[in-house]
């Protein structure tokens, strides 16, 4: 397992926009993606995301994205969301080389408190490619559960990447946040 020291958690400002398209892209798509477990490279080609979408959430009002940093370097980021009375998580990414360090647990306790205690959040949803078993399975023991809603890939977005496969779809997970220990 990697060491790691403790990162400092902040939002995202406009930039660092293009510091969070590489670590996203380095986590999930081309060859540094392979060497993390949270790669998509098989299901998946094209971009993950691009400037302008991470531009967009930025600026979004009830809309932030976390930035983990090390040494003040970004190692780590996830997309949260206020809809109403629960939180949403997404473009969750560790950068390849400290992944298995607890990082990515780590910021997505951050994510759930600051939903929890800044938004006031009541629960906390995601969306998870529905082949991603190992993945789904890591959201799980952390207290997540599948909702049985589900949606489906959105084929022919290229903003989403480009399928390798057919059959994709996402499943909705959701974790009560009460139950975060603080």
């Amino acid at each position: 397992m990697t060491t790691l020291v403790r990162p400092h958690y902040r939002p995202a400002v406009a930039a660092d926009v293009a510091a969070i398209v590489a670590l996203v892209e380095s986590a999930y798509r081309g060859e540094s993606g392979q060497r993390g477990w949270t790669t998509e490279s098989h299901l998946l080609d094209g971009q993950r995301t691009d400037a302008d979408s991470v531009a967009g959430l930025i600026a979004r009002p009830g809309s932030s994205i976390l930035l983990a940093e090390c040494d003040g370097v970004p190692v780590a980021c996830c997309h949260i969301e206020q809809h109403g009375d629960e939180g949403y998580f997404g473009m969750f990414a560790v950068s390849p080389d400290l992944q298995k360090a607890g990082l990515g647990r780590s910021l997505l306790a951050e994510a759930e408190r600051v939903a929890r205690d800044q938004w006031r959040s009541q629960s906390m949803r995601m969306t998870v490619i529905e082949q991603r078993a190992e993945l789904i399975a890591w959201y799980e023991r952390r207290g997540y559960r599948l909702t049985g809603e589900t949606r489906q890939f959105p084929y022919g977005d290229a903003r989403f990447g480009i399928p390798r496969c057919e059959g994709l779809r996402f499943v909705w997970m959701s974790k009560p946040l009460h139950e975060v220990v603080a």
